[in-house]
């Protein structure tokens, strides 16, 4: 009796299963709606959204200090550039960021909606797709250095004039 190898997969051939994307889009959907409620509720400058908050801005720090420049009050990372993020030298960059912490951060390359300009709601237009250690690092970053504060306000106004 011969055992086969099982066959190599090929996600380029690999059958789409809608199953598990809407799990997936359920799974990122219910992601943003916690971290949009968490900003909104609490001063972001306050939150500690994990373990290794200052790991985490060092080394963002270290890898893309454009991002984390405070020339134009830190506009790379007040807005972020996605082409950028994802052009070739992006992806490279970002994938040896995320890949330092396999295996510290759960579900470390999970996808994550993200927005692109934090002074602004979720909303199509304003929402980008990263991995959750990028997630992490840049809104770690953003509530640092109080760039979420705004978002926080205004939400707060919105609650009390009602």
């Amino acid at each position: 009796m011969s055992v086969q190898a099982p066959a190599k997969f090929d996600a380029e051939k690999a059958d789409n299963f809608e199953d598990i994307e809407k799990q997936f889009a359920v799974a990122v959907v219910e992601h943003m709606q916690a971290y949009e409620k968490l900003i909104s509720t609490v001063p972001p400058n306050r939150l500690k959204l994990s373990a290794i908050d200052d790991i985490l801005m060092a080394h963002l720090n270290t890898a893309f200090p454009t991002l984390l420049s405070s020339d134009n009050n830190y506009a790379a990372l007040r807005t972020l550039d996605e082409d950028a993020m994802k052009s070739p030298q992006g992806k490279e960059d970002w994938r040896k960021f995320v890949m330092a912490y396999e295996k510290i951060v759960p579900d470390y390359n999970f996808g994550t909606l993200i927005r692109t300009d934090c002074s602004r709601d979720y909303a199509q237009d304003n929402t980008t797709l990263v991995l959750r250690t990028q997630f992490l690092a840049i809104e770690v970053a953003r509530n640092r250095f109080g760039l979420n504060n705004s978002f926080h306000e205004e939400v707060q106004k919105r609650l009390h004039s009602q």
